[in-house]
């Protein structure tokens, strides 16, 4: 009877938490904190045999043949909405759709013409705009995307409602992922911003530190500030690689 209860109890937490996880020191993190956008993935479907299979080939009946599916997919990223955590990147991200839509067009114009290397040229367009949008929302590193994870509840939930103590809870997280950022290494690509990155790494954590020695201390005006503080220190990591 025992074991059918647990049974039980397993599924109905799995059923009920549903899309969200559990970090072992952090808060409930869901689609809000992830750094990724479904659409812009599933574009990909059709961006793929277009790029790596009828450019290179100059298979130009299949690059007119993708036509329906490009325009199928690409009104689906065009109606996407960015989660939460991507707030920031929005006019950015607005920009960017504003060329991708252009070169949508570009590509519906020169598949229905006869002139194959402006079909050719669209297609690489159109690759180029949308790994553009792809490297906007891309974390630069894995560790910084989880750091911002815990930042992003903490900065927009906790503080606005001055949940004090639940910023308290998660303090030791900062430090702990404020840490594996100062010990990451940047891509080959970004090796140029390495002793700009270490520095602005290393106040970060300095930050974290400071927001969990404040957080002791129970004077909400003092958490207040060090949260601005280390939100400050995060937007000025995350500038170097804009």
């Amino acid at each position: 009877m025992k074991n059918k209860f647990y049974i039980l109890s397993v599924l109905f937490l799995f059923l009920f938490l549903g899309p969200f996880h559990l970090s072992a020191s952090g808060p409930l993190q869901g689609e809000e904190t992830e750094s990724t956008v479904k659409e812009l993935s599933e574009f990909h479907e059709i961006i793929y045999p277009i790029w790596h299979t009828a450019y290179p080939e100059k298979d130009y009946a299949a690059l007119r043949e993708y036509v329906p599916e490009v325009n199928r997919l690409a009104k689906n990223v065009f109606n996407a909405k960015l989660p939460g955590i991507l707030r920031d990147k929005k006019a950015k991200w607005d920009e960017g759709m504003e060329q991708l839509k252009q070169a949508v067009e570009d590509y519906n114009k020169a598949a229905a013409g006869e002139d194959d290397q402006a079909l050719l040229d669209a297609a690489e367009a159109l690759h180029a705009k949308y790994e553009m949008m792809v490297r906007l929302i891309r974390p630069v590193l894995k560790e910084i995307d989880d750091f911002h994870k815990v930042l992003y509840v903490v900065y927009h939930k906790y503080l606005p409602n001055k949940e004090f103590e639940k910023i308290k809870a998660v303090s030791d997280d900062f430090i702990l992922k404020a840490e594996a950022i100062t010990k990451a290494t940047l891509p080959k690509r970004l090796e140029a911003k390495t002793d700009e990155f270490a520095t602005a790494a290393t106040e970060l954590l300095e930050a974290s530190k400071k927001l969990k020695k404040t957080c002791s201390t129970k004077d909400a005006t003092a958490v207040e500030k060090a949260v601005e503080f280390l939100h400050t220190k995060y937007q000025n990591l995350e500038k170097i690689f804009d």
